[in-house]
């Protein structure tokens, strides 16, 4: 193989010669323009000057000398006439293309033109100047008077105009539809202006417009603020003593009836002009055929209007906030000292002084645990100076949790962290109730709580994909867990969405329970729908990817790429329910406890998860996973790789913060609520929202005592396998077809792996299952082994083929 740096000097070669030619080319371009131009001037005394070529006393008059007469006598007297000024202009735009990289007109297209205008238009002009050699050419001239003689003055003009008529069509793929759409284009423009004069004209307008405006786009208009009216009173979510909410139910009502009586604005012209558009697309008989086809017909299952996933639980209300407790007065709103204010800031001051460190500006920012000091400081002070004094300032303050920003993300400040003296406790009422919440646009919007901006701090889930919480024991990640789900509850409807909650505690998510029908997904013939058991929370991940596979086999046939155009696709009834086509819900997986689980089952639940984590957004499938023990074999690589959004409550070593947030951090935080929030670029610190026992307990039991579906929402169902204890003539009684082959596959792989059965022979997992304990009680693989791959007993496929005789 040829080394990289010759490689590199070929190329270099191959450019400087392109740019070589294309120069020539550019060159050569412009001197046959100016010699065309000067062979009109000269070349009645240049024409006998030509035959003395090589003669150095014969001086031509063409400033391109005699080899501009040259050309100028070869393309346009004995050639083409003045058709050659397509040469120069077509090696002009080349060169332009080869020196820059940029065209200025599309080169092929342009040669398709020259081409048909160089055979064409010189016969054209020979016709029309039929004695102006300079205009047509002498070829032009010769193949007029040749078509001339053959088919005469008339029949040559017929040739040519029949040659241009082909030409346009071929180019421009014209057509008698396209020639009556523009007509009839044209036709309606001159009604409009009719139309419009008439109007303007009439002395009685305003009387007209009352008579005008009862068409279908006003009572369209009218029908949706009613809807819109209607689905706001059914929603339930703010309570109907909010003054904001009224106001906008009143702004609602207004402009239907009001508007209409004390103003005319109305641009007539436009509504028409929208009016004559529709009335054309509905006349088109194009597609009226191509609704009628019958593969789409196939499609469409029912013309009375679109799927309603909410129909089954019509009566269905949200949770109102009455359900969450008022833990403050007026909003919660903080408490500002002052004197602690000025106290802090004389302190930062002070302790940054001692060690030559002057501030030009500081500003306090309050939030409901911690305030943010944000200090300019003067010119030529070194940034890492002031961290390195992070123990110093919390030593002056005597105070627990400083943590020093340098520089705060997309401002020119440093930030230094020190709680407050007096927090203040965020109730998630107050988070729920904000305006942001409420009207924010999102799949599943998650509200945290507040910002040291006091600010409420609402994100999504489906955004993120996948969230990953660590913190200390009593550190506020059951607290943080309880919120992200009632957030959930408060915004989504029992057919958007639905939770499989993992709880190896057995304690913390039981109050869940209640919402089974409505909310909760479980394993089909399953008692409980909160899991605690490690084995059937092995055999729920698996059945997570189940139902992860089965959706991108739906997504595959309906040619979408994620669970938001499914679903609008099916709401729209363009999917038949008849092949296999269904409303998908969001799932979301809650696990409290991931350490416990890595401690007992090892791979068997790190693997499914990582696999879900990295294939499961699109389809809608969200995993929430918490951990007291953020330890790199229990938070793995595998698993930090797929979860990029993390959520850190206080940890107590740097360690653990390097863990969870790959930076310091979260060592530093207070505790209580207080956490850092990531999703890869900054670290975002904020105080979660309180709800306690009590309230999710009200809101689970308002929930639960409203009609629900008749049972959770079932998952696939997964094959469990099964070590000892099943009936082996039974199994032998029953072979499955694919019984041999998969004894081949795995005699031949000596690896007895149901995945591989699956691979291979592309099965289901719980058919690659029967036929594992098949193969098993045939004498083929050993016994089950955890993790482990089975055993294969027989060594060679001579030995399986004699051992399948006997069977």
């Amino acid at each position: 193989m040829e080394k990289p740096s010759k490689i590199l000097e070929k190329k270099q070669k191959k450019r400087v010669l392109i740019t070589i030619f294309g120069l020539c080319l550019f060159i050569f371009s412009i001197a046959l323009f100016l010699s065309f131009i000067y062979f009109f001037l000269y070349w009645k005394e240049d024409q006998s000057q030509i035959t003395k070529f090589l003669d150095k006393n014969v001086v031509a008059l063409n400033p391109m000398g005699k080899f501009g007469a040259f050309l100028g006598e070869f393309f346009i007297f004995n050639g083409i006439g003045i058709t050659a000024f397509f040469i120069p202009f077509y090696l002009f735009c080349l060169s332009i293309k080869i020196l820059i990289g940029k065209e200025i007109l599309k080169l092929w297209k342009l040669l398709s033109h020259a081409i048909f205008f160089i055979i064409w238009l010189p016969v054209f002009l020979a016709m029309i100047f039929s004695y102006k050699w300079l205009l047509s050419g002498l070829i032009g001239y010769e193949v007029h008077d040749y078509l001339k003689s053959l088919l005469g003055s008339v029949g040559t003009v017929f040739l040519l105009l029949l040659s241009l008529a082909v030409y346009f069509i071929l180019e421009f793929n014209l057509s008698m539809d396209h020639i009556k759409e523009k007509f009839n284009s044209i036709h309606h423009k001159n009604r409009k202006r009719t139309t419009d004069n008439s109007i303007n004209n009439e002395p009685f307008a305003e009387e007209n417009i009352y008579e005008k405006i009862e068409d279908p786009s006003t009572i369209q208009s009218e029908t949706i603020l009613t809807n819109t009216k209607d689905d706001i009173n059914d929603k339930n979510i703010i309570s109907n003593s909010d003054p904001e909410i009224n106001i906008e139910e009143r702004n609602i009502e207004i402009p239907v009836q009001e508007n209409i009586s004390t103003s005319f604005e109305i641009d007539i012209p436009k509504a028409e002009e929208t009016i004559e558009e529709i009335s054309l697309t509905i006349e088109n008989p194009e597609i009226e055929e191509i609704i009628s086809d019958e593969e789409l017909s196939k499609n469409i299952i029912d013309k009375s209007g679109p799927y309603d996933p909410k129909l089954e639980l019509g009566k269905y209300k949200y949770p109102p906030l009455e359900l969450l407790k008022t833990y403050n007065i007026a909003n919660d709103a903080i408490t500002i000292n002052n004197q602690e204010l000025e106290e802090n800031k004389n302190k930062i001051v002070t302790t940054l002084g001692n060690y030559g460190i002057g501030i030009s500006s500081i500003k306090a920012t309050i939030g409901p645990t911690v305030t943010l000091y944000e200090i300019i400081p003067e010119a030529g002070i070194r940034i890492s100076k002031i961290k390195n004094l992070e123990d110093d300032i919390a030593l002056s303050l005597a105070a627990l949790g400083i943590r020093i920003i340098a520089p705060i993300p997309g401002k020119g400040t440093i930030g230094i962290e020190v709680p407050n003296s007096t927090p203040t406790m965020v109730s998630m009422r107050s988070v729920i109730a904000s305006q942001k919440f409420q009207k924010i646009e999102m799949e599943l919007p998650i509200v945290f709580g507040k910002t040291i901006s006091n600010e409420t701090f609402v994100t999504d889930l489906t955004k993120m994909p996948h969230l990953l919480m660590a913190g200390a024991t009593g550190q506020g990640k059951s607290v943080g867990l309880n919120a992200i789900v009632t957030s959930l509850l408060y915004k989504k409807h029992p057919s958007e969405l639905k939770f499989v909650f993992v709880d190896p505690k057995k304690v913390e998510l039981t109050l869940y329970n209640k919402i089974e029908r409505h909310f909760l997904a479980k394993l089909p013939g399953s008692d409980e729908s909160i899991i605690t058991d490690t084995k059937k929370v092995i055999n729920t991940l698996n059945s997570l990817c189940e139902e992860m596979d089965s959706r991108y086999k739906l997504l595959q046939d309906a040619y979408v790429r994620n669970i938001k155009e499914y679903n609008e696709k099916f709401i729209q009834r363009r999917l038949n329910p008849e092949k296999g086509h269904r409303y998908l819900p969001y799932i979301v997986l809650v696990v409290d406890e991931f350490a416990d689980l890595i401690m007992t089952a090892g791979k068997e639940v790190e693997l499914p998860i990582a696999r879900l984590a990295q294939l499961a957004r699109a389809i809608g499938i969200h995993l929430i996973i918490a951990t007291q023990r953020p330890s790199v074999n229990v938070i793995t690589g595998m698993i930090k790789a797929n979860f990029p959004a993390r959520v850190a409550f206080r940890v107590t070593s740097k360690i653990d913060s390097r863990t969870i947030l790959d930076g310091n951090g979260a060592d530093q935080l207070i505790g209580k609520g207080d956490m850092l929030f990531t999703t890869g670029n900054e670290l975002i610190r904020m105080q979660c929202a309180f709800v306690d026992t009590p309230e999710v307990d009200q809101i689970t039991e308002y929930i639960g005592s409203q009609q629900g579906y008749p049972d959770a929402y079932l998952l696939p169902e997964v094959y469990e396998d099964k070590p000892s204890g099943f009936d082996s003539e039974a199994e032998e009684t029953k072979r499955d077809d694919l019984f041999a082959d998969a004894a081949r596959v795995l005699v031949s792989a000596q690896q007895g792996s149901t995945s591989l059965i699956q691979r291979k022979l592309s099965l289901g997992y719980n058919r690659a299952g029967r036929i594992m304990d098949q193969l098993e009680a045939a004498g083929i693989v050993g016994p089950f082994e955890g993790s482990k791959a089975r055993k294969v007993l027989v060594t060679d496929l001579n030995s399986l083929e004699q051992l399948l005789e006997n069977l």
